[in-house]
């Protein structure tokens, strides 16, 4: 678990669907105003896509992605 990798919700995109919040048991997210925020974002495990692909409005991006893309190759 790293705080150099944990996701961005775009709020203006957020529908407030709750799935990335029901798929994480990590503690990564909570719920404010019907929406999903980031309250632990050192919980969060690097390189996991797990919230995201559930996200229907693709409001969900991850702070670290581009160095972690850029590790691998």
């Amino acid at each position: 678990m790293s705080s150099t990798w944990y996701p961005i919700i775009d709020s203006e995109k957020c529908t407030g669907c709750s799935a990335c919040f029901e798929k994480c048991k990590k503690g990564v997210y909570a719920i404010e105003n019907e929406k999903p925020v980031v309250v632990y974002p050192d919980g969060c495990v690097t390189g996991c896509h797990g919230c995201e692909p559930l996200c229907p409005t693709a409001a969900i991006s991850y702070f670290g992605d581009a160095a972690t893309m850029d590790y691998c190759n």
